[in-house]
């Protein structure tokens, strides 16, 4: 049986990391087989290419930048998460096409319909069996990412782009209903552990 592949999305400082490594563990613990990754990376390109996307001095042209994350996610689905899928594993990454849609186009201004042929084209209708999208105000999320670690390049950009780029995962959640489960990130901690249970113990008896 084919592996589910879950992706985790959310503006800086939302919480998505944190909760993946729990949801890894509860997976694991009811003995599925995960592999944990993320975007932009999970191969040796990828990383490169992150190296160059987050921590790069110097400024990418915004349709440069989704061309980038677009040729690392080729390898990224060539070498890591199609044969994952098909052995049954499931997969569990730390951001993918969604966050395109949020920082290059909502954040940067490249247009929506470009993204879109990118995705078609490198995941030839592929799409996250389930995604979680963290939600919470762009002032709380860079207040939470300064207190853990020094902000990476997209991190340091002004407010009005973590705004833009809050309202761009918004609108993909309100277009993709069936598969974006929108998070109150505001919450307490167990409090959203729990609304991740219960929406992953029906991912698993449909899976099992």
């Amino acid at each position: 049986m084919r592996g589910k592949f879950i992706t985790f999305e959310g503006i800086d400082g939302a919480g998505k990391s944190t909760h993946l490594a729990w949801l890894v563990d509860w997976l694991k613990s009811r003995g599925i087989s995960v592999t944990v990754t993320r975007e932009p990376g999970g191969t040796e390109i990828g990383e490169k290419l992150r190296q160059l996307l987050l921590g790069g001095a110097q400024r990418l042209h915004p349709e440069s930048e989704a061309l980038l994350m677009f040729a690392a996610r080729r390898e990224h689905l060539d070498k890591v998460i199609l044969p994952a899928l098909a052995s049954g594993t499931w997969v569990v990454c730390d951001r993918f096409t969604d966050a395109t849609y949020a920082y290059q186009a909502g954040g940067s201004g490249v247009a929506w319909e470009k993204i879109a042929v990118l995705e078609e084209f490198v995941q030839e209708g592929l799409q996250p069996d389930v995604t979680i999208c963290f939600d919470v105000a762009p002032e709380t999320g860079r207040n939470r990412s300064r207190r853990v670690r020094d902000p990476d390049r997209f991190e340091q950009e002004e407010t009005a782009f973590h705004h833009r780029v809050r309202e761009a995962y918004l609108r993909r959640a309100r277009d993709n209903p069936q598969r974006i489960h929108l998070v109150d990130a505001n919450r307490e901690i167990q409090e959203i552990r729990k609304e991740l249970e219960k929406l992953f113990l029906a991912v698993c008896s449909n899976y099992r």
